[in-house]
């Protein structure tokens, strides 16, 4: 077992912890199966290591097949009686979790922070959104509208409604350890379904921790602790999650490869999926862009949580006109970043996750410039006092073509192409366009009619469009998710809560008669 005050990190960072393990009741750390607040344990292991120093933070046992087994029977039964309380009383759960969020939001961003590696800023950010959606899911929960339509036949009435679907398997991945698992669950709990979800093993802990303060609110209301699990270890546990006919939804957040795997399984036994995966996500920059709102929105759509966003800003694409005064702005900001321990608030960039991601920083560049890329920003692997980890690196900006295979590819790394395009927009859409990936777009302009043509039918593929914003940093009140490969999920708001229930058409006959559809006649 591991308390606050046995964990293997720094001095401050040791205080720190502490305070936030207390106030989120995380004294005990070490289980990574839950079935409301009740623990299954097993004696394998996974350690989480902190990317920000390197120190291990703790362990947590990881979830076997029997253990698996007994979260889908507990939460099948949980299921059996949360599908019967009426949508605004589950409304009133997600509420009371929300707020249990709001006093523990410092506590929770700092362990996110401390896990996962992006800023104290980003971390309290990611746990707002988390109470963000609750305050959504909330109001949607008096919302789950269906349609009333007229039947052509006479003593009839047609209407639509919804039902949940019941066992609900979310996998999320380390670059938003909290949220991602909010969006998918909030929502799927106002609709009627119970949640399982494995957590990326690189940041287990913040799964345990909304886990137990969920499951406070599950007690204090005398509710099923079903309602919601977690499950911990490789990918052979998503793997049983996919697999099984149980859970008719799966929502999974990560890599291109990921979800194809996790499409092909799924759609073989004819389950649902919601498929986040991955973004090569540019700004198009014309001659009428403002440089005020180019450079920041620019700069932190690029190194924000270190380049591991799927909306991180991948690519610039700057008209010719204006390339060398935004190259050199773009380039001059990259020179005041401050990178180090994402706890101070003084520090633009934290580190990468780990030193695989480290690896994969390294063989893009190299890549890149094997294909004729341009270094503008050098890259490096920074060492010294605060680096020990290992996990900071540079980040970079390289001067290349968009047709490079390297440019076509998601590298989870701070890593900025410059790309120059000529002529009018209908060249720079293209080039934007042409990538595999579809998640998010921005546009730079002051001219209305290049606006409007960008989020028209010939203008961005993808599922998000911005204008004269970056490409990350999505609110939480429209639908979030890409096209292409992608993967066409939709999470988070609008009417994204559609895809955790299914719909059923009524008909009715209040008459004395049984007319027939299409004028039918079948006399006996």
């Amino acid at each position: 077992m591991y308390k606050a005050s046995e964990l293997s990190i720094g001095l401050k960072e040791a205080i720190d912890m502490s305070n936030a393990f207390k106030q989120l009741n995380l004294s005990d750390l070490n289980c990574g199966t839950w079935i409301g607040n009740t623990r299954l344990d097993s004696h394998a292991t996974i350690a989480s290591h902190s990317p920000v120093d390197g120190k291990c933070i703790g362990t947590v046992t990881t979830s076997t097949k029997s253990q698996y087994e007994e979260v889908v029977v507990q939460a099948t039964e949980a299921w059996m009686e949360w599908r019967k309380l009426p949508a605004p009383k589950r409304g009133e759960i997600v509420r009371q979790y929300g707020d249990l969020l709001r006093k523990n939001k410092e506590a929770l961003g700092y362990l996110v922070s401390y896990e996962m590696g992006k800023s104290l800023q980003e971390g309290l950010g990611e746990v707002q959104e988390m109470i963000d959606i609750c305050d959504f899911a909330v109001g949607l929960s008096r919302q789950l509208y269906g349609l009333t339509m007229h039947s052509e036949r006479p003593n009839h009435r047609m209407y639509e409604q919804w039902h949940p679907l019941g066992l609900i398997g979310i996998i999320s991945a380390f670059n938003f350890p909290v949220a991602v698992w909010s969006w998918n669950a909030m929502i799927a709990l106002v609709c009627g379904n119970v949640c399982i979800w494995k957590a990326s093993e690189k940041s287990p802990l913040c799964a345990v921790a909304c886990q137990q303060l969920f499951s406070e609110v599950i007690k204090n209301n005398h509710l099923p602790e079903g309602i919601s699990c977690i499950i911990t270890g490789d990918h052979n546990v998503g793997e049983w999650l996919t697999n099984d006919h149980r859970i008719p939804l799966i929502s999974a957040t990560g890599s291109t490869t990921m979800g194809k795997k996790v499409g092909e399984v799924v759609g073989a036994r004819l389950g649902k999926t919601i498929l986040e995966l991955g973004g090569n996500n540019a700004i198009i920059i014309t001659p009428t862009a403002d440089l005020k709102v180019v450079v920041p929105g620019a700069v932190f759509g690029a190194v924000g949580t270190a380049g591991q966003r799927c909306t991180s800003t991948r690519r610039l694409i700057i008209h010719e006109s204006v390339y060398d005064v935004v190259v050199n702005a773009i380039c001059k900001a990259y020179g005041q970043l401050k990178i180090g321990n994402p706890l101070e608030v003084s520090n633009h960039v934290g580190p990468v996750i780990d030193q695989m991601a480290v690896q994969s920083y390294l063989h893009a560049v190299a890549e890149a410039t094997n294909q004729g890329a341009k270094v503008l920003v050098s890259s490096e692997v920074l060492s010294g006092p605060g680096y020990e980890s290992g996990c900071y690196v540079r980040p970079c900006i390289l001067e290349a073509n968009n047709d490079m295979a390297i440019v076509q590819t998601e590298t989870f790394a701070p890593i900025l192409y410059i790309l120059k395009y000529s002529g009018d927009i209908n060249n720079a859409i293209a080039i934007q366009n042409n990538v595999p990936q579809g998640l998010s777009s921005a546009i730079m302009t002051n001219n209305l009619r290049e606006a409007e043509l960008f989020l028209s039918v010939s203008g961005s593929d993808c599922g998000i469009a911005n204008v004269n914003i970056g490409t990350s940093g999505a609110e939480i009140g429209g639908a979030f998710g890409g096209e292409k490969e992608t993967g066409g999920g939709r999470e988070s708001g609008s009417d994204a809560w559609k895809a955790y229930m299914r719909r059923q058409t009524n008909t009715i006959n209040y008459g004395e008669q049984l007319p027939l559809a299409q004028g039918i006649k079948f006399d006996l």
